[in-house]
């Protein structure tokens, strides 16, 4: 599972992506990096493109679909296709289609329905609703344009922590 690290206050705080987002997002950049191909693209090519297994990959692509990213062919030469071009599609939205909304954890809000009962359990609800708010933002600020450009080396990758 990947994971996002992002420095909180003084605290590096890791996330991490769900398995099921990040092959979501490896298959919307194969899809973006092969946009220059006529028509659809079939599962069978994207599976074979991304080493992704290509039953979970169909499951994956049909949430794709009903959260709009995707439309889809049926029959002979039917795939996929990106539903809007790369540079409106930010990794937000791929992992939100997949996953639902980006959170550090499901762990309550603060201060509602007795969520505060316990020692210092309001503090830490704060600090994983940052967490997951500092993941979200970042992952918006990415597009699967921005993502097909790092890979082909017309930009900067980003930084790695150490």
């Amino acid at each position: 599972m990947p994971a996002l690290s992002t420095l909180i206050g003084r605290t590096v705080v890791t996330v991490k992506v769900s398995t099921r987002g990040d092959y979501a997002c490896r298959a919307l950049l194969s899809l973006t990096l092969h946009t220059d191909h006529e028509g659809p693209t079939s599962v069978r090519d994207i599976a074979e493109r991304t080493g992704l297994p290509q039953p979970y990959l169909e499951q994956i692509l049909l949430a794709l679909k009903g959260a709009g990213l995707v439309r889809s062919k049926r029959g002979v030469g039917g795939g996929y296709v990106l539903a809007r071009d790369p540079a409106q599609i930010s990794l937000a939205d791929v992992v939100s289609a997949v996953d639902g909304p980006i959170v550090a954890g499901d762990f309550g809000e603060p201060h509602q329905d007795g969520a505060c009962d316990h020692e210092g359990q309001c503090v830490l609800l704060a600090v994983w609703a940052d967490a997951g708010e500092h993941m979200r933002r970042h992952l918006e600020a990415s597009s699967l344009a921005d993502v097909a450009s790092m890979s082909r080396g017309e930009q900067a990758w980003p930084d790695t922590p150490s």
